[in-house]
């Protein structure tokens, strides 16, 4: 199974494939009970791929084996014993891929010319890796956080060192018998160099900056380096800057949950000032018809929205899975045009577009 979702990766999933491109997602689960219906699941799921495939006229014979000896082979690289919350298996003749994602998805089998990639981009923005700087009088250290932990990052640059001169200042600082480590000219010293250090990085890196350190070291970066402006949220926490790794991963999660309630918050504010600019499309139909003229700037979708429509030359119409032209992964085709087309796309809770028909976007003009 794949372990890494890249923008390459993505932009690689995206591309056409010969009919027929074969997706199964299936939500899996991590523990007992829930877990031991997984492999009745799967099996279940492929069975209906392959009935889709021998029912389908447009397949050949030939592409029919094909795929069906691709699902096989992908079913011996699936692991459901160290399942995380869903699974998307991918075939196509002369290719499959599998992979196991940290977000759950519904059940679906769709046979198309192109992979469903929707959710990977969903998962793949949601376990972006955040970037934190970690500050104390005598080392800086940077961490990547995921999902389920932290790891430092170690190498030329971090983590910064320095020998204090006592070595129980900062337990003395906390209890009141000295002045302030952070007022001295040698830490102010030490944080520029750590500033200059973290500006080098971020140079290279667009991933989310958060700061973690006491509140002095925090006001004392601010006032001696630049690298705060990156930062999108502080965490006035000392004693985090030597881990450990669980500890600060655990500091740093309500800021992050605050940030992506905050992307969901300003996504909705982007649309609604765009509304009153006419520059604002809802609705799949009329988003279709925005997205694939390339003037769609920014895509907010519902998470799981989804809807089956057949094209009657003019607009997208309303259509049941089965019927003659219908288009049940449209949804999917709308988040894939805006990327290559390099819109901005954001998924949003369910309920939060509902007055927008679950898809909405602000237009480039």
């Amino acid at each position: 199974m794949h372990p890494d979702l890249t923008p390459a990766t993505l932009a690689e999933l995206r591309r056409p494939r010969r009919y027929p491109a074969v997706s199964v997602l299936m939500p899996t689960h991590r523990r007992e009970p829930e877990n031991t219906q997984d492999p009745v699941r799967l099996r279940n799921l492929l069975a209906e791929a392959r009935q889709l495939l021998q029912a389908d006229p447009d397949v050949s014979r030939a592409d029919r084996i094909d795929v069906e000896g691709q699902l096989d082979a992908a079913l011996t690289e699936i692991d459901l014993v160290h399942a995380e919350d869903a699974l998307a298996v991918f075939a196509a003749p002369g290719e499959h891929q599998v992979w196991s994602l940290g977000r759950t998805v519904p059940a679906r089998v769709v046979l198309s010319d192109t992979f469903l990639t929707r959710n990977l981009v969903a998962t793949q923005a949601a376990e972006q890796p955040r970037l934190v700087l970690a500050l104390a009088a005598d080392r800086v250290s940077l961490w990547q956080v995921g999902p389920e932990h932290a790891t430092e990052l170690t190498g030329d640059t971090f983590p910064l060192t320095r020998s204090l001169e006592d070595p129980d200042a900062e337990r003395q600082e906390r209890i009141g018998d000295v002045p302030s480590t952070f007022r001295d000219e040698q830490t102010r010293q030490f944080l520029r160099e750590a500033d200059t250090a973290a500006g080098a990085v971020l140079a290279a890196d667009t991933r989310p900056l958060y700061l973690v350190g006491e509140a002095p070291a925090l006001a004392l970066l601010d006032e001696v380096g630049t690298v705060t402006r990156r930062a999108v949220a502080r965490i006035a926490l000392g004693g985090l800057a030597h881990g450990p790794a669980e500890q600060l991963w655990r500091a740093v999660q309500p800021a992050i949950a605050a940030q992506e309630e905050q992307e969901v918050t300003d996504a909705l504010a982007e649309l609604d000032r765009s509304r009153g600019q006419h520059e604002f499309a809802a609705g799949v139909d009329e988003v279709w018809q925005n997205v694939t003229a390339k003037r769609a700037g920014l895509l907010v979708v519902e998470e799981d929205y989804r809807t089956t429509v057949r094209d009657d030359g003019d607009h997208l119409v309303p259509a049941e899975r089965g019927d003659p032209g219908a288009r049940e992964d449209i949804v999917d085709e709308i988040v894939e045009q805006a990327l290559e087309t390099g819109a901005r796309v954001r998924f949003v809770p369910a309920g939060r577009l509902t007055d927008m028909g679950g898809i909405a976007a602000v237009l480039r003009y």
